[in-house]
């Protein structure tokens, strides 16, 4: 949580009760539990540097971050290993990659022409390139690459507004919330469905027990392929994105999105027209959106989705994750995102350690006989649909006869 003058023990006795605790769980009234002290920490959650939706998902509950002494172990290991000291050569690697990539997707128009495969191609091109610079900005937004934390902060935003026409600060919110409650109602963003679809097992039984039915979520996994891959980055994050800037006044993210646009529409205006630059940026999101969603998903969709049990957090972290077996395709293509388990658990290592620690985690679960799941990629993308499909199943049973 960090040490500060924000965060004091609670004044009068030096027992409480969990019953006591729990009742600090609001907004303006917020106790944390860590290795068994109890904490008021109502200001310093507006301090927070990942933002206080974060500390407030954990209000009133044991935030102790370690549950298990071997886990502790292992992390004490992998620090003594060096495993969370970032090479600053890999990501300059990678960032060297994407601007090639974007060099080349404008040198194919500039010199082949407009054609429909030239056009394709360099479609291709530049949503590889947003879809790792994805990967990359995520880096940064967990981790230090440079010892200055604003130099880190810049480079995220550079990375995600001027090479992608999005916001650091937005992602963030987003972002840390998801981890640190992941595949619970409420308090996980990316659980956060609008409705469209239900997903887990408890949702679909609820939906179904009220008579909600907005949609035929007993087809939402047919439905899934019009709404889901197509329209979430270039439809709903975009218009997200825009109305979080606009509404909290995050000039700074505002300069670096104009930017890219700025950019874009400079480099493409005299070869595509204004109309032509608008088809093909669309184009580009609509490919980089269904990259982003098979990858994201396949970790976590099939996994373990509910409302908050107070579990432990590591219990927590196990039960909404799986990997998606190594390879050097499957690394580079999913951004080293399929060791998720390894990523959820030492969140600010680098990637290019996932490899290092993911045998020590595993038989550190095998020891405790906790679930370690690993799947190929095929397993992966097929589990995205076929939980959908259990989920609008259980819709339809309850819905009719509950």
């Amino acid at each position: 949580m960090g040490a500060g003058d924000q965060q004091t023990e609670p004044a009068g006795s030096a027992l409480f009760t969990w019953e006591e605790v729990q009742k600090h769980c609001s907004r303006n009234d917020q106790w944390l539990v860590i290795n068994r002290k109890v904490y008021c920490v109502t200001e310093w959650a507006k301090r927070h540097p990942g933002g206080f939706r974060v500390i407030r998902h954990y209000a009133g509950e044991d935030a102790t971050v370690a549950v298990i002494q071997d886990f502790r172990a292992l992390h004490a290991y992998a620090e003594q290993k060096g495993l969370f000291r970032a090479h600053s050569l890999f990501f300059l690697a990678h960032l060297a990659h994407i601007l090639l990539m974007e060099l080349l997707a404008w040198l194919l128009i500039r010199l082949g022409g407009t054609g429909w495969i030239p056009t394709a191609l360099c479609s291709i091109l530049m949503a590889t390139a947003q879809i790792q610079a994805g990967w990359l900005q995520h880096d940064f937004g967990h981790l230090s690459v440079f010892k200055k934390s604003s130099w880190n902060h810049l480079t995220q935003q550079f990375l995600i507004g001027h090479l992608k026409g999005g916001s650091a600060n937005w992602w963030n919110h987003r972002h840390f919330q998801h981890h640190a409650k992941p595949n619970v109602f409420s308090k996980d963003p990316d659980v956060n469905m609008l409705k469209i679809f239900v997903v887990g097992a408890t949702q679909p039984v609820e939906y179904g027990t009220k008579k909600i039915k907005l949609l035929p979520y007993n087809h939402q996994h047919h439905y899934f392929f019009l709404v889901g891959p197509p329209l979430l980055i270039p439809i709903y994050f975009q218009l997200q994105i825009m109305r979080v800037m606009i509404s909290r006044c995050d000039w700074v993210d505002m300069v670096w999105c104009f930017s890219y646009y700025l950019r874009y529409f400079s480099c493409y205006v005299p070869l595509y027209g204004l109309l032509g630059s608008v088809a093909l940026i669309m184009f580009v999101r609509f490919l980089e959106s269904h990259w982003f969603v098979w990858v994201t998903q396949m970790n976590h969709l099939p996994m373990d989705i509910d409302h908050e049990k107070h579990q432990d957090w590591l219990s927590l972290q196990l039960q909404a994750t799986c990997n998606i077996e190594t390879s050097p395709f499957n690394d580079w293509f999913s951004g080293h995102l399929n060791f998720q388990i390894e990523h959820h658990l030492f969140p600010t290592m680098p990637r290019h350690n996932y490899h290092r620690v993911a045998p020590l985690v595993r038989a550190l679960c095998e020891k405790h006989k906790i679930s370690y799941q690993v799947k190929t990629m095929g397993e992966g993308l097929v589990d995205v649909f076929s939980s959908l499909k259990t989920s609008g199943s259980l819709w339809l049973d309850a819905y009719l006869h509950k």
